[in-house]
């Protein structure tokens, strides 16, 4: 059975990962904390990311997600809170404080975030986005009418572990010790130009409509 469904497995597989790679909240959330952290931050970052994805396509497939983009209230609800984060924490970024050089440590970060933060914050950037719901609704939407259940479950896992392996991808690279390193001396800079960025995200956020 599995068989005939193999071309729109590989169609859903190319447009999620493109849309997953599309730069965005999520990315800017993951570099940021992958470069002035530490890698197991940045992977952590990345896991909470990857975890807000099975919320989306948890209330997707329960049908709330047509409610929610129907609902004028509701994703308006949705919209303020995604924006209100981004704006909340990129003015934190923007306010950043050039931090003393540590010379004896030239590989690790100079602060440390929790595990639980790392985790909910890229969390929370996912799950409050409501482009990302519009993104999976219209996809599962293509996609979903009609399949058998088990291809909805394979639908399902490829969503998530391509989410996971781009993320995780994305944390390998900007945790690289030379890189980190090297950017050692600019991580006030880092926060800020991030921090700018995720205000730009949150603005523009305002501006989504359930028909975008």
């Amino acid at each position: 059975m599995i068989v005939e469904y193999l071309p729109s497995i590989a169609a859903l597989t190319v447009i999620q990962l493109l849309g997953v790679m599309s730069p965005g909240p999520d990315f800017a959330v993951v570099v940021r904390n992958s470069l002035i952290y530490t890698r197991r931050i940045g992977v952590l970052t990345a896991i909470g990311v990857s975890v807000g994805i099975l919320v989306h396509l948890a209330y997707i497939l329960l049908g709330l997600g047509v409610v929610i983009a129907k609902t004028a209230w509701l994703f308006a609800v949705l919209k303020y809170l995604g924006a209100g984060y981004l704006l909340y924490i990129g003015i934190k970024g923007v306010l950043a404080k050039k931090q003393p050089a540590n010379y004896e440590n030239t590989t690790d970060s100079l602060k440390e975030l929790s595990s639980f933060k790392a985790i909910t914050t890229g969390f929370l950037t996912n799950v409050v986005n409501p482009k990302a719901m519009l993104f999976f609704l219209s996809l599962i939407s293509a996609f979903i009418p009609g399949k058998p259940t088990i291809i909805i479950g394979i639908y399902g896992v490829i969503i998530f572990s391509s989410t996971m392996m781009w993320f995780l991808f994305v944390a390998m690279c900007f945790s690289n010790k030379r890189l980190r390193s090297f950017f050692k001396d600019f991580q006030y800079l880092i926060e800020r130009i991030t921090g700018g960025l995720l205000i730009l995200l949150g603005l523009k956020m305002l501006f989504v409509s359930a028909e975008s």
